[in-house]
């Protein structure tokens, strides 16, 4: 018992850095309750919308060990006693050239979800949805209509002038 609310307890500490984490990034219509993701017995949820799941998906690839995992098609994995082998459930990794990495979900609230990141000459992108029944080819058409009606465009370059007394330190496309 003593274990138990040991884990529960970090379990909440953890839920509460979420929360506080989403604030920090803007995640204004986010609400946390568990780090699984999944419905509560009491029949609690997570709450966001796919914005913030885009504003959380922005940030999370910045990590190196995390685009790293939602980019992975499939592992094997050998201990002592059994090999294991995972698959990602995200289809465009495999049947979309453009595709970068995500994160498929689904939940009795929330449906079939699905978040995920492309690139393509140097444009990069996030498609969000709920309850889309046909996620992976709603995303990819999705992509297909970004990447051909837009161009990543320098405005300024690392170094120009902006302002009377500010210079950049890095590009902005």
């Amino acid at each position: 018992l003593a274990i138990a609310s040991h884990v529960a307890g970090d379990v909440s500490s953890f839920v509460y850095l979420m929360n506080e984490k989403a604030q920090l990034l803007g995640m204004n219509n986010t609400v946390f309750v568990n780090p699984s993701g999944l419905e509560e017995n009491d029949g609690s949820a997570n709450t966001s919308t796919v914005y913030d799941m885009a504003i959380l998906t922005k940030y999370a690839m910045k990590n190196e060990h995390y685009r790293r995992i939602v980019s992975t098609e499939d592992i094997i994995v050998k201990s002592s006693l059994k090999t294991y082998k995972w698959f990602n459930k995200n289809k465009l990794l495999s049947s979309y050239e453009y595709c970068t990495g995500g994160k498929t979900g689904f939940t009795k609230k929330a449906r079939r979800t699905l978040v995920t990141t492309a690139t393509k000459d140097e444009m990069s992108l996030i498609v969000v949805t709920f309850n889309d029944g046909n996620d992976f080819d709603d995303h990819k058409k999705l992509y297909e209509k970004y990447f051909s009606n837009y161009e990543v465009m320098k405005v300024l370059k690392k170094g120009d002038k902006y302002g009377s007394s500010t210079y950049l330190g890095s590009d902005f496309n």
